[in-house]
C-alpha cells in the first residue's frame, strides 16, 4: 500500500516538514509517482527497525525534540513495551529446525489468547517473512504480519525462545535466538513498537539478559526499569 508524506508523519508521530527534511536528506526511503512522493510500508516499517538499531540508549521512538514526540500523545509511553509484553507470554524451549516450523509452534501456543484461526495467521506470519526476513541484527527476529491489526484495545507481544538458535535470513548472518511476535491494535502503535523492539534488543545488556531466557516476571522487570529510563530520557532527532 502506498502510503503519503501526511501518513508516514502521522504513523511517526512526527510533523510533515520533518518528513520532508529526512527525505531532502536522503534519510527515508520514498519513490516518486507524478512528482509526489509516496512510501512503501514494508519499506518504512525496515527503515524504522535498522534506524532505532543504529541508536544510542535514550531515543525517543521517533521524536524531532522531546516536546513534539509527547505533543498531544505522551510520547513514548503511549507506546508500552511493558504493557504489550505483559499481555502476552514469554515462551522457553520452542520446537522447530526452521523459522517456519518455530511459527508454527508458536501460533499454536499462542492462537487461543488471540482468537485467531491459526492456519490464518500462521499464513499471514509467514507472508510477511517471505516479502522480507523480519530477522535484525544479533539474534533478534519480529515476525509480524502485513496489513495485520488485533481488534481489540491493546497491543500483544510474546517473547519467544527457539529451543535452539535458527537460521532467519539475518543481515548480520547470525542465528536468531530470541523472537519477539508483534501483534498491535493500529498501525501507529506497531511501527513504534517495532521501533522500541529494535532499539531495546541493540543494547549489549538486554542481549545478555536475553540469551539467558529469562521468565517472564524478569523480563518484565528488566523492560520497566529501561523504559523508565528511556521516558526521561530528552534529546533531540538528528
Amino acid at each position: 500500500m502506498d502510503l503519503r508524506i501526511k501518513d508516514v508523519a502521522e504513523l511517526l508521530n512526527v510533523s510533515e516538514t520533518t518528513i520532508r527534511r529526512w527525505l531532502a536528506d536522503g534519510k527515508i526511503p520514498a519513490y516518486r509517482i507524478n512528482q509526489q512522493y509516496r512510501f512503501s510500508r514494508t519499506e518504512v516499517e525496515d527503515w524504522v527497525i535498522r534506524y532505532k538499531q543504529g541508536k544510542s540508549h535514550g531515543e525517543s521512538p521517533f521524536g524531532e525534540s522531546s516536546s513534539e514526540a509527547s505533543h498531544g500523545s505522551g510520547g513514548s509511553k503511549q507506546f508500552s513495551l511493558y504493557r504489550a509484553v505483559h499481555k502476552g507470554r514469554v515462551l522457553a524451549g520452542v520446537p522447530g529446525n526452521s523459522k517456519e516450523e518455530v511459527i508454527r509452534a508458536t501460533v499454536k501456543a499462542i492462537v487461543n489468547d488471540l482468537n485467531l484461526d491459526a492456519d490464518v495467521l500462521t499464513d499471514l506470519l509467514l507472508d510477511r517473512e517471505n516479502l522480507q526476513p523480519t530477522a535484525l541484527n544479533n539474534g533478534i527476529g519480529i515476525p509480524h504480519a502485513r496489513d495485520f491489526l488485533l481488534s481489540s484495545h491493546h497491543d500483544i507481544v510474546n517473547v519467544v525462545f527457539p529451543e535452539k538458535p535458527l537460521p532467519y535470513g539475518a543481515l548480520d548472518g547470525k542465528l536468531v535466538h530470541t523472537l519477539f511476535f508483534l501483534f498491535a491494535c493500529d498501525d501507529k502503535r506497531h511501527l513504534h513498537l517495532l521501533a522500541k523492539i529494535a532499539h531495546f534488543t541493540s543494547e549489549p545488556a538486554t542481549l545478555s539478559l536475553l540469551q539467558r531466557q529469562p521468565d517472564k516476571d524478569r523480563l518484565l522487570e528488566y523492560i520497566k526499569s529501561w523504559e523508565s529510563n528511556l521516558n526521561q530520557a530528552t534529546p533531540a532527532f538528528t
